[in-house]
């Protein structure tokens, strides 16, 4: 009996990582040939940022909404709808041929792209519930892994000279299998709540977990937008190697995943959570006063680190909220969480331009010294 218990959760767990998997493969297809579509549409960098921005009102717009779907359909059902419908949105992007037809297509791309990350975290949270222990931060780790994976497939494509089309049409399919075969082994049901109104507002512990996520997600937008031009400006690396500290940064991120929920179960999760914004903090710092590329490296190595399980273990306590279901909560503090992931690289350009980059890298560190501050006030 007690065989067979293991093997269901097993299997469960198995499914929910596959549709993490799907997640993290479908988007780093998409940014990976952001540059070609820039191209394919003769976009200007102005330009190229006025028809992205469509992807992030989509994706904030589908926040409540998507808190609500999953309460009121149930997370397997939302989550195997967009498990088919997230990748049939990355080949719209590839058939658009007018910019209207790009701009409409990226924000149900990113509308889409919330609802299957609410699902699946919903999903996540509900399987972490039977193991009785952390388990959040290794589905995280497989979105990360098939975030390389994506981008090996695109970096393929881009060498063959296979037009953006053909290389989404290749990668949706693939998708839809892996739908289709791991459907049936997803959690049957989520815990029972009650109805909830579209927007419902966050309680204390909530907020203060939003704005936990809110620090690390400016951190990471800050990562993935500005690390190499950090290198090649402020480090002053050769060409060549301006993508030495992203590479470092998203390897200790992936590799961190995989480790945090063993840690966790092991010192609880207040004593991760400071600890990872000590770490963070330190990283920033170090990259900050000794810019070369040996320390800088180091300093993204570190961040990479801290980083890693601060978004996991938070959506993990969101799901265990006792005022909202988990759908409805996760999505809350997605809501301020993303805010950071939307508003730092901006405030980092707008900085940099006033002072210069290193001052926009130390007010990233301080949002990361208040992770610290954020987590010891934990109940």
């Amino acid at each position: 009996m007690l065989s067979s218990t293991m093997d269901l959760k097993r299997t469960y767990r198995i499914a929910v990582c596959i549709f993490f998997f799907i997640a993290g493969l479908t988007y780093s297809s998409w940014a990976c040939r952001i540059h070609d579509i820039k191209t394919q549409f003769g976009l200007n960098n102005a330009g190229l940022g006025s028809v992205l921005f469509a992807l992030p009102i989509g994706l904030m717009i589908s926040l409540p909404v998507s808190g609500w779907m999953v309460t009121r359909f149930g997370s397997r059902r939302v989550l195997i709808a967009a498990g088919l419908l997230f990748p049939f949105m990355l080949c719209m992007i590839g058939l658009a041929t007018h910019i209207w037809q790009l701009v409409t297509v990226l924000f149900l791309f990113g509308f889409m792209n919330n609802v299957f990350e609410i699902a699946m975290n919903t999903q996540a949270v509900g399987v972490e519930a039977l193991y009785g222990r952390s388990v959040m931060a290794s589905f995280h780790g497989l979105w990360s892994l098939a975030g390389f994976t994506g981008i090996a497939i695109g970096t393929l494509a881009v060498n063959l000279g296979w037009p953006v089309w053909l290389h989404f049409w290749l990668v949706a399919p693939a998708c839809w299998l892996l739908v289709f075969f791991s459907r049936k082994y997803l959690l049957p049901e989520d815990a029972p709540a009650e109805a909830q109104p579209l927007f419902a507002k966050p309680d204390r512990q909530l907020l203060q977990l939003g704005l936990i996520a809110f620090a690390s997600l400016i951190t990471e937008g800050t990562m993935f937008d500005w690390s190499g031009v950090y290198f090649q400006k402020i480090v002053q690396v050769p060409e060549s190697l301006t993508t030495v500290g992203y590479i470092a940064f998203m390897g200790t991120m992936a590799g961190g995943r995989f480790l945090a929920d063993r840690i966790v179960t092991r010192f609880g999760i207040r004593q991760v959570l400071q600890c990872a914004g000590a770490i963070t903090t330190t990283g920033l710092l170090l990259a900050i006063f000794f810019a070369n590329i040996y320390t800088a490296t180091l300093g993204f190595l570190l961040v990479g680190i801290g980083v890693s399980s601060i978004v996991p273990l938070v959506l993990a306590l969101a799901g265990k909220s006792k005022t909202l279901p988990p759908g409805v909560a996760i999505a809350a503090v997605s809501t301020v969480g993303f805010l950071g992931f939307l508003i730092g690289p901006p405030l980092i350009g707008f900085i940099a331009e006033a002072l210069n980059l290193q001052w926009s890298f130390a007010l990233i560190a301080v949002f990361s010294a208040g992770i610290m501050l954020l987590a010891s006030k934990m109940d």
